[in-house]
């Protein structure tokens, strides 16, 4: 039974953490479901997550002339869009914005605590609670509905996740919002929790084991297409097993996490740091043919983008710089490579953060108002949606919620946010039960 341990172990092309992805149980499931009506204008989408909160006051809704207490230490600078500012610590995104569109009325009514949040942002879904972890109820990640209806027509791994599993503080469960959900563990992403920047970076789980190399692979798939189906349930190869080794040992997933083979200048554009090669990598994800990259920019909900304390001194020293160069080459790479027209790029938070700083320097959670970025995959390029009020606390014309948000993303991949899912209980569930496609946010 040992060879037979070993042929298990090259088909379990697994998921760290949270159990395997199930390669041939995803390609079965992909293969019976039937792809939405809509003409799609995006054919892929990565998503950068900022964990905790980016602050809306000192990045896209900047406002220099309210009081001191609540204008913030930086200074806006002009952009690529006539009349629309941005923070002076993002000056290669300012320069990009003219592709994309921000909008500066989002808001929803969901606490304030992280995990609800970040859960209503990534599925337009409110859970109805103060905290907690990632359930096997939820409802499912845009990448996990986008490779079920949507699956990729390349052999590649259709939804992947990076570089952390974002945990609901320090010690908590993982957030919700990234997963399967309903739909079964079938549908998590394939979570590269590496650190793309390390020298020996590499994805043992898209690799051959040891000894195996690709005659010997070559071998051992004949002898199991010859084997009687009827021997044993443990040796039989299905054909979704089949299309699940074809991925296996696909070039396209294979050479996709080579970043070594980018040069030393655009690897050094988007910043030497796992932020900035993680959303490389995503852009080789997607360039390979992977429907959805979801990238969480914090180890926990606490570590990066809550900026509760010293908000000002976290932008300016990490934050900004890094995001600044990770989405502003983003943006221009993909544009120089074709790809924008066809890959929607969203920047996403749990919420904004507190007009009013305080006593600690930083600004607290905020959910009344906050600002977003979408670009590429027919979002209008060089649009500044809705506003705020003077001082960033509310929404002063056409407000948008999360359902909003998700329905356009959504409806870009041509898929309906009416489409009715099932869980594995034959129980349907509407895609975004509240929020509604927003046309003047597409081209």
């Amino acid at each position: 039974m040992a060879s037979l341990h070993s042929r298990r172990d090259v088909l379990r092309v697994g998921s760290y953490s949270l159990g395997g992805l199930g390669l041939s149980q995803l390609l079965q499931a992909a293969e019976s479901v039937a792809s939405s009506k809509l003409e799609a204008t995006a054919d892929s989408c990565i998503i950068l997550f900022l964990n905790g909160g980016p602050s809306h006051l000192d990045m896209w809704d900047m406002k220099p002339h309210t009081g001191e207490g609540i204008r913030g230490e930086f200074q806006p600078i002009a952009t690529s869009i006539g009349g629309y500012q941005m923070c002076e610590l993002l000056p290669k995104l300012a320069q990009q914005i003219h592709r994309t569109t921000v909008v500066r009325s989002m808001h929803h009514s969901v606490n304030n605590a992280h995990a609800a949040a970040v859960y209503t942002a990534l599925t337009g879904h409110d859970r109805g609670e103060i905290g907690g972890g990632a359930r096997p109820t939820d409802n499912p990640a845009p990448g996990s509905v986008t490779a079920m209806l949507r699956p990729p027509g390349k052999p590649i791994v259709p939804f992947v996740h990076l570089p952390y599993l974002t945990k609901e503080g320090a010690k908590g469960p993982p957030q919700p919002g990234f997963f399967g959900g309903y739909l079964g563990r079938s549908w998590d992403p394939l979570f590269v929790l590496r650190d793309p920047n390390a020298d020996n970076f590499a994805v043992p789980e898209l690799s051959l084991r040891e000894g195996v190399d690709t005659s010997r692979f070559s071998a051992r798939r004949d002898l199991f297409e010859n084997l009687n189906p009827s021997a044993s349930t443990e040796v039989a190869m299905t054909r979704f097993q089949e299309r699940a080794l074809d991925l296996l040992t696909s070039p396209a997933t294979q050479r996709a996490f080579r970043l070594s083979e980018e040069t030393e200048e655009l690897r050094d554009q988007y910043g030497r740091n796992i932020y900035g090669q993680s959303t490389l990598l995503a852009r080789r994800l997607i360039e390979a043919g992977t429907r959805v990259v979801t990238l969480s920019w914090a180890p926990d909900a606490n570590a990066t983008w809550d900026t509760h304390g010293n908000n000002f001194k976290s932008l300016r020293n990490t934050l900004l710089p890094q995001f600044d160069a990770a989405c502003g080459t983003l943006l221009a790479d993909l544009a120089d490579r074709g790809m924008l027209e066809r890959t929607v790029v969203a920047v996403m938070g749990d919420f904004g953060r507190t007009p009013k700083i305080n006593a600690n320097a930083g600004r607290d959670h905020w959910n009344y108002c906050y600002s977003l970025m979408l670009a590429g995959g027919g979002f209008r390029e060089g649009l500044i949606y809705g506003t705020s009020d003077s001082t960033g606390a509310f929404p002063d014309s056409d407000p948008l919620i999360p359902g909003d948000i998700v329905a356009t993303l959504y409806h870009t991949l041509g898929i309906s946010a009416e489409t009715q899912l099932y869980d594995r209980l034959r129980r349907p569930h509407r895609l975004i039960p509240i929020g509604n496609v927003t046309p003047p946010l597409l081209s």
